[in-house]
């Protein structure tokens, strides 16, 4: 059996005055966001428990000045030069964007015992203080200020029905039981395996901080949600992230909701269309357990969007995955194809698409007959976890970028040592994605340029 291993070249990122770096937190401060100047103000709103509150604005007020790491690995984690230095932009709090929730309706609320009623009444609450902020005046983003009882809370799921309920639940042992399958897994591998597939959990509890957004979103032109744990902003210093990493994490993040562009990457290919499709559990009304198939789009020549594509019966799984049909595949493509062509005036040269399931016939067949005479070419690529590992002789983890072909079997090992921090972010072994195709691509091979493995 024929074995390859390569190490491609860590992607670069644009940052504003022409930088191009590797790391975010070393190229701001050099060259700023991608989008210098043109946010100069980040308008902060705050909602939450009064002594949240309290202790949130004290800690924002902290962005604007110079904090320093406390980590171990100074390359990793750099200092925080202040909100000026690092994004050029200033965070600020105006006393008519400071909304303390009602401290007596949130005593009765919390008096209650944890159900489905009280979870609601303490939505609304929250609800009403954010709606005030709506109007024609209105800050860039709101921070939701949790105390860690409602961080935490959860409720079951009131509107399903005992059959509904049994289903998921199955479904639940499906996804846990194939979690388990991968070869020793640690928490680490775990959280990434469920991001790479549909979870019924999310059906089964309503989550009180995932509720909110929910609600939030089906108001008309929202303002975007942080949300921020009481216990963020008390941790001692030298207890977990230091006070400078986690201003680097919530600056560029608030940044990023008031509309700001960090960085973007700098080496993708021009007028080619990179599209993830995924599934997700909903209830239809009527009554039965649905999928909801949804389409992520972007490239270098528009901006991101999402489609929603077609309803998908719980019944139609192979191998306990979802799929779509051939008229489904075919009309979410055709949207896509649609709306990039309406906001960039051209359509792709190239489309990419992406799953995290194997292509089943009737997907490759709608995709492409989407595809055909509209776009020169389409590759439908997939990836997913696996049990494959790697270990290097010597000390160092395999490196982050690896990629090993054994027989006509490739995996990307996404996480890895680093070297240009002189570390491994993880404590075990890293874990690779597997990466295939439905019909012929030249994806990674020829589009990644690799260079010889390191030794």
């Amino acid at each position: 059996m024929k074995i390859k291993i390569e190490c491609l070249p860590e992607p670069k990122l644009s940052f504003g005055e022409g930088v191009v770096g590797l790391e975010p937190r070393r190229s701001l401060p050099s060259g700023g966001p991608v989008d210098a100047g043109r946010i100069r103000q980040v308008n902060v709103g705050l909602v939450g428990p009064v002594e949240d509150v309290r202790a949130v604005r004290r800690w924002l007020s902290r962005l604007s000045g110079f904090l320093p790491a406390r980590e171990g690995n100074a390359r990793r984690y750099p200092d925080w030069p202040g909100s000026e230095g690092a994004l050029g932009v200033n965070f600020v709090i105006e006393e008519r964007f400071v909304r303390p929730l009602d401290q007596d309706k949130l005593d009765l609320i919390r008096a209650r015992a944890a159900n489905a009623e009280a979870f609601e009444d303490l939505l609304d609450l929250f609800e009403s203080r954010i709606q005030g902020m709506f109007g024609d005046s209105r800050p860039d983003c709101v921070v939701i200020c949790l105390p860690d009882e409602i961080g935490d809370l959860r409720v079951e799921n009131p509107g399903l029905s005992t059959a509904e309920r049994r289903a998921l639940e199955q479904l639940r042992r499906e996804e846990e039981s194939d979690q388990f399958a991968l070869f020793q897994p640690t928490p680490e591998e775990l959280a990434a395996a469920e991001e790479l597939r549909t979870q019924a959990d999310d059906l089964l509890f309503r989550t009180f901080y995932r509720a909110l957004k929910a609600r939030i979103m089906a108001h008309t032109n929202p303002v975007p949600l942080q949300v921020i744990r009481r216990d963020t902003v008390e941790r001692p210093d030298d207890k977990g992230q230091s006070n400078a990493t986690r201003a680097w994490n919530l600056a560029v993040s608030l940044y990023y909701k008031a509309g700001g562009l960090p960085w973007r990457p700098a080496d993708l290919p021009e007028n080619v269309c990179f599209v993830g499709i995924s599934f997700h559990h909903l209830k239809r009304r009527a009554g039965s357990l649905v999928y909801a198939s949804v389409a992520q789009a972007f490239s270098t020549d528009v901006e991101p969007f999402a489609l929603k594509g077609a309803t998908i019966e719980h019944e139609q799984r192979r191998d306990r995955q979802p799929y779509l049909t051939t008229d489904q595949s075919d009309a979410l493509l055709r949207d896509v194809l649609e709306k990039y062509e309406a906001q960039s005036g051209v359509p792709p040269s190239r489309i990419v698409i992406h799953k995290t399931t194997t292509y089943q016939p009737e997907e490759e067949e709608g995709f492409r007959r989407a595809a055909s005479g509209k776009v020169p070419a389409c590759d439908l690529v997939w990836i997913r976890a696996t049990p494959f590992r790697l270990v290097r002789k010597g000390f160092q983890e395999p490196w982050r970028g690896t990629i090993c072909s054994v027989g006509d079997q490739t995996y990307l090992f996404t996480s890895g040592y680093v070297p240009w921090w002189n570390e491994y972010p993880g404590p075990h072994i890293p874990a690779p994605i597997e990466i295939g195709s439905a019909g012929p691509s030249d994806l990674p091979s020829a589009q990644l340029k690799s260079s010889r493995y390191p030794r």
